[in-house]
């Protein structure tokens, strides 16, 4: 894989045709556990953490029209993984920088706080909002969409603008925004693009929008869209830590075609990613879950809240 120009999440193509994906067979469950790769040096509470247990369900056979139906996707391991050597956070550079850029009104966007506030709780290091963009301060490729009629930016002028605004500091600088983007004038749109070796990425939540097809919001607008915004957001972070998609349980990090199949992901990864992220980063698990079931139970998030409890009974129940 080309880690230099990284097109992530959901995206849709004008020149695909016929898929050419083979036909993806699920794991077993031993194909599973050896994926999480030995475990017996490891700390007890981390062992106990990566342990599925009854948490996790094996990644199912996919649907006609979901990502791996269209998709030839490699499964990486924990040892593909840490043989990979991707970036990790290291004294230097630790933070995680949030940028928003474009209009951010709080009637149609997710809070950039809590957004914030969940990336630090999942990748246990800091995160900082740094100030707005206005999408005239930065000279940046427009297009109409023939589709929606609809103004869509070039993420690679993006990218560019991102990578020279990098801080010192920042393990990874990502731009948010409710404005579409497209990657390439044969596509039709990308929800995110990010380059992986600069540590830059930019992630668009407009289409997560209901009304952005024309539909109604509802009543419960506010909690869907934080939720879908939160659940692309760690994703497309996780690749900026050399994650790829996973293809071994039902995980965050699976790769998504379509709106339903990404509602369908949970919004935790599961033990395989989980021992990728904490031997980049190195945090404490039963800390990570207890911040992130405190986020959940705030934000209304009640069954994710409910299932971090769950899981945080199994990791501990070994310390007894």
């Amino acid at each position: 894989m080309d880690w230099g120009w990284l097109l992530l999440g959901i995206w849709a193509c004008l020149t695909v045709g016929s898929s050419s994906a083979a036909a993806f067979v699920p794991p077993t469950a031993a194909e599973c556990l050896r994926a999480i790769g030995p475990t017996g040096d490891l700390p007890p509470i981390l062992r106990r953490a990566l342990e599925p247990a009854d948490d996790f369900q094996i990644i199912p056979a996919p649907g006609p029209h979901d990502w791996l139906a269209e998709h030839s996707q490699a499964a990486q391991s924990f040892g593909d993984f840490a043989k990979a050597r991707p970036r990790r956070p290291d004294k230097r550079r630790n933070k995680i920088y949030l940028l928003a850029l474009g209009e951010f009104a709080e009637d149609r966007s997710p809070p950039i706080d809590k957004l914030a506030a969940y990336a630090a709780a999942y990748f246990g290091l800091e995160v900082q909002v740094v100030a707005p963009v206005t999408l005239t301060e930065w000279e940046l490729t427009t297009r109409t969409n023939r589709h929606t009629h609809r103004r869509q930016f070039l993420t690679s002028d993006i990218l560019k603008m991102l990578r020279s605004k990098l801080p010192d500091d920042g393990f990874c600088l990502c731009a948010v925004t409710m404005e579409d983007l497209y990657p390439h004038p044969t596509w039709n749109f990308v929800f995110g693009q990010a380059s992986p070796q600069n540590g830059v990425g930019v992630y668009s939540f407009a289409r997560y929008d209901p009304a952005f097809y024309g539909g109604d919001r509802g009543g419960d607008y506010e909690k869907t869209l934080l939720r879908r915004s939160c659940r692309v957001l760690v994703h497309e972070v996780g690749h900026l830590f050399g994650l790829e998609h996973c293809t071994f349980y039902r995980c965050a990090m699976n790769g998504s075609n379509h709106l339903q199949e990404s509602d369908s992901r949970p919004l935790h990864v599961c033990p395989v990613c989980l021992r990728k992220l904490q031997h980049s980063i190195g945090f404490d698990p039963v800390k990570r879950y207890r911040a992130l079931g405190e986020f959940c139970q705030k934000v209304g998030m009640q069954d994710e809240a409910q299932w971090v409890t769950n899981r945080l009974k199994w990791i501990t129940a070994g310390e007894h």
